[in-house]
């Protein structure tokens, strides 16, 4: 599994003013005008075919096209027959199985279990176009369609299921998604380099059963096998437990005092002298990565984490810990008489293949089959670039993380702003406006470590948390230059910043924080501090909120200067794991301090994987050592408790009065509840629809925007009167708990009912 060559090396540089390619054929009409008889390989996917870099079977699509292939494309087929699945007869090489966009169980069902009544990434919105597990289903009707055929599943939804799992939708832990869809590899993270070359070998004639030796891919092997007989075992089936402790000997106590032992001793040959050798720290380290690439670390075993929830968060910890590709250890988990073997995760890529990924020659539209049907997930991002993957950040209830690395790849500047070039002459109705430059982050482009050997060696979960690494560059001069550069292109008229900022990061340069608030935000900008407690944001891995006050201060400050008024639109999560009764109550004071009142709000929802979801299901909390005895995480389940925990974050909203009342009586803070300026929520529902009325905020920001209210906001349409009593003491720089600065103290009973 060494470094392999460059993506690109054997294809012809394409000119970036080369005109897009046809679209990739989704029938056997499209198929004849391009004058195939057949397609190398088919890719079946739960989305609409957008041929657009952002959705992931157009740039899986155009990349096996680069390299030399013909690909068709199945789109959305209908799974209760196997007749959709032979559209485009058989494939030479292989089927390739993607859900989409997204992981289909979050696409199709809430936080709450319900299913969903629209789809983003289907014509018109159009529910019901997917099946549920559609992985699963997929592989499992292409393997009917054509018997024999080699199948690989990839992208966010079996990348996060690749080892058995806590499945929200059912409550239980499931198997390797391998078991259920019996596909023959599954490759996760990013996954270019291993398509392509899985894709070589198989069309050189190489069974897809021999192929074992790529990084980022996981396939089901004899339970017990090792790629050769140099590979050891590092077996982490067990947490740490108690054992025996041996007597220490005397020191002074005289040895060999039995004569007939010392005569032993005399008798025994002379031991052969090994010599010492002393080595270099460096290779030291070289050893230690010479060895770690031929060791595989044993999970415990599905049978075990199924039944043992201990071990099930054992697990889990073990598995985020071989997550860097500097220093990752293969994995591998038994399934009963079968293992599943879990290649260490994939190089990122570099600059230059980043850059030519994004310049292959998509169409930048929907299928033309799809006529002037309405798709919401490309009316999102029809007029944005994405400028990187990854995310170092490392936040529990996020798979970004899991999925694309915490090694962040960058595109060069050039390629970005040929792009932005690219939208503006071939767009339909694009007016000027690039609605975001950003990727799973705003500003982590070009961040990096600043040494290349201690990245390699790095086994931190997160490069942002409890503080910034002190060898993370944290320098956005990279990213200031790329802003500027994209604003002066003639034909654009606005860059905004539409992705999710990191804004402990941003503080720390605050030009990055000026030249944002000056030129790039709409009015709104958003940003996620998803709690104030610091009880749940250490479960969250997210900073206090501290940085979130200095962010604000800065983009205040920026505003002014810049004779803007601009707003914050923060993002709150609800029942996260660690988050208590209480530390909602404390959420929704400071919300209310702040005159903050949110419309679109977020239940914590367990995605596989993610270590917020091993919180929730086992009760341990696996950022440090798990152990029987280590910390116990509670975790809103009940769903009277989640309804009140999203109730508080809306707690204006009278609709949710009734259940606040319940749930503050319930925590003996019957105290809150009253008329006055004081009170989190009035006592009877009169004047109810009055406040519904007043949802419009001045200044034109349209009703259903998250957006913080002006300090003299008009109540209900007069200005708001000094209230004698203020509702919180004045801010201070050390926020431990909103809850402290309100001066009656609890009654006693009050806890937390799951």
């Amino acid at each position: 599994m060494n470094a392999p060559q460059n993506l690109f090396s054997s294809v012809p540089k394409r000119s970036s003013r080369a005109p897009a390619a046809p679209f990739l054929p989704m029938s056997r009409a499209e198929m004849d005008k391009l004058g195939w008889d057949s397609c190398d390989i088919i890719l079946i996917t739960g989305d609409a075919y957008i041929d657009h870099p952002s959705f992931g079977m157009a740039l899986v699509g155009r990349l096996l096209e680069a390299q030399g292939y013909r690909v068709g494309i199945i789109s959305q087929p209908d799974w209760t027959s196997v007749e959709p699945f032979r559209a485009l007869g058989k494939p030479n090489l292989y089927w390739g199985i993607t859900a989409g966009n997204m992981d289909s169980m979050v696409n199709r069902y809430t936080a709450d279990r319900k299913i969903r009544s629209d789809d983003a990434y289907t014509p018109n919105a159009e529910p019901n176009k997917r099946p549920d597990r559609a992985v699963t289903v997929y592989c499992q009707r292409a393997r009917e369609a054509f018997p024999g055929v080699p199948v690989i599943a990839g992208s966010i939804e079996a990348s996060l299921r690749r080892i058995a799992h806590y499945d929200y939708w059912s409550d239980k832990v499931r198997r390797s998604v391998l078991f259920e869809s019996k596909a023959d590899l599954l490759i996760f993270g990013n996954a270019e380099r291993a398509l392509v070359d899985v894709t070589r070998r198989i069309a050189a004639g190489e069974n897809i059963k021999n192929i074992r030796d790529l990084r980022g891919t996981a396939f089901l092997v004899p339970q017990g096998w090792l790629p050769d007989d140099e590979w050891t075992v590092h077996n982490s089936t067990r947490v740490d437990v108690p054992g025996r402790i041996d007597k220490q000997p005397n020191p002074y106590a005289m040895a060999l005092e039995d004569p007939k032992q010392c005569a032993l001793d005399n008798a025994a040959p002379e031991p052969v002298a090994k010599p010492v050798i002393i080595m270099t720290r460096e290779e030291r380290q070289a050893a230690a990565r010479e060895k770690a690439r031929k060791t595989v670390v044993r999970l415990p075993s599905f049978e075990t984490v199924r039944t043992d929830p201990v071990m099930y968060a054992h697990a889990s910890r073990v598995f985020h810990l071989e997550s860097n590709p500097g220093n990752a250890r293969a994995l591998v988990q038994a399934h009963g008489d079968r293992d599943v073997w879990l290649n260490p995760p994939p190089l990122p890529l570099a600059m230059d293949e980043m850059d030519n990924v994004y310049d292959l020659p998509y169409a930048r539209a929907p299928h033309p089959s799809y006529g002037k049907a309405h798709i919401p997930a490309w009316e999102m991002i029809r007029y944005s670039v994405n400028i990187m993957r990854g995310c170092f950040g490392g936040c529990t209830f996020c798979s970004i993380t899991e999925h694309e690395g915490r090694i962040i790849q960058s595109r060069s500047e050039p390629s970005i702003l040929r792009e932005i070039e690219l939208i503006r002459d071939t767009t339909k109705n694009f007016a000027g406006t690039i609605t975001d430059l950003g990727g799973p982050t705003a500003n982590m482009y070009r961040l990096a470590c600043k040494d290349k050997k201690i990245e390699e060696s790095c086994r931190r979960l997160s490069c942002v948390y409890p503080t910034i690494c002190s060898n993370l560059g944290t320098d956005h001069s990279k990213l200031i230059s790329l802003y500027r550069k994209a604003r002066a292109i003639p034909g654009i008229k606005k860059i905004l910043i539409g992705s999710g900022l990191r804004y402990d990061l941003a503080v720390r340069s605050p030009e990055y924080v000026k030249e944002l608030v000056t030129h790039h935000v709409g009015g709104l900008l958003k940003i996620a501090p998803e709690h104030t407690e610091q009880g749940t944001l250490s479960k969250m891995m997210k900073p206090g909120i501290g940085a979130y006050d200095e962010f604000k201060r800065l983009f205040d400050k920026y505003s002014i200067e810049a004779g803007k008024k601009q707003y914050l639109i923060p993002y709150f999560i609800a029942a996260h794991p660690g988050s208590t009764d209480e530390d909602m109550l404390n959420l929704a004071l400071w919300l209310k301090k702040n005159n903050f009142k949110l419309d679109q709000v977020q239940t914590f929802t367990p995605t596989p994987m993610a270590m917020a979801t091993t919180m929730y299901h086992s009760g341990k909390n696996p950022l440090a050592k798990v152990t029987e005895d280590s910390e116990v995480v509670e975790t809103a389940k009940s769903g009277k408790t989640r309804k009140l925990h999203k109730a508080f974050l809306r707690y204006y909203d009278p609709e949710n009065w009734p259940v606040i009342r319940e749930g503050l009586r319930r925590m003996g803070r019957g105290d809150l509840i009253g008329n006055g300026e004081r009170h989190l929520i009035p006592a009877t529902d009169e004047g109810a629809s009055m406040v519904r009325e007043d949802r419009r905020v001045p200044g034109g920001v349209p009703k259903g925007r998250t957006i913080e209210v002006a300090p003299k906001r008009a109540a209900r349409g007069g200005e708001r009167k000094p209230a004698s009593t203020p509702f919180m003491a004045p801010p201070s720089k050390v926020k431990p708990s909103i809850l402290a600065t309100i001066k009656t103290k609890p009654k006693a009973g009050g806890s937390n009912k799951r």
